[in-house]
């Protein structure tokens, strides 16, 4: 909750409609002054007046209590991408963290190697896209070689493995919903 400036919503939704603070504030029946000071985050609206203020301004009422999400920790730069190894899988993660609903990761899987001796399964469904080589994927008893540019969609609950069993590094593009390693 850290992340809410209601009286800064507010303000950019007034302007956005072209209203002075005397026409938004005769709509909502406050003083000007005290419109003033919820913009500037002195004073709190009760919630009868953040109501008046969403009809007025034309915005759900839960528009105002939305945290704010700094854009730039959307952004995962190459250089910076967090990165894990699992045995001798190497995973870089795309997504910013593990927050939210999906998460996109890129598996290297070296020569000769797999994800795990078993099949294995998770609640997350997964798509997954081969960037580069070849690799063999185990979906429960059915086994399939994907070569760069093929994809597949695994279920959740799925039972599967990758297994590089190739003589050239395979590198697999993949999101997950949700996110689970």
């Amino acid at each position: 909750m850290e992340n809410i400036d209601i009286g800064k919503k507010v303000e950019k939704h007034r302007k956005t409609k072209g209203l002075s603070l005397r026409e938004l504030s005769a709509l909502v029946e406050i003083t000007p002054s005290m419109l003033s000071q919820i913009e500037r985050g002195l004073a709190n609206p009760s919630i009868q007046t953040l109501k008046l203020l969403a009809k007025a301004l034309d915005v759900p009422t839960f528009s105002f209590l939305l945290e704010e999400t700094n854009t730039a920790d959307l952004v995962v730069r190459s250089s910076s991408r967090k990165k894990m190894t699992i045995d001798h899988l190497s995973y870089e993660l795309l997504s910013p963290d593990f927050t939210g609903n999906l998460a996109a990761a890129i598996m290297n899987v070296p020569p000769n190697t797999h994800s795990s001796e078993k099949l294995l399964e998770h609640k997350g469904e997964e798509v997954a896209f081969i960037l580069e080589g070849k690799i063999k994927i185990h979906l429960n008893e059915e086994e399939f070689i994907l070569e760069a540019g093929d994809s597949v969609k695994i279920p959740a609950y799925m039972k599967h493995k990758w297994e590089n069993e190739f003589d050239q590094q395979a590198v697999v593009l993949f999101a997950v919903t949700p996110p689970a390693f």
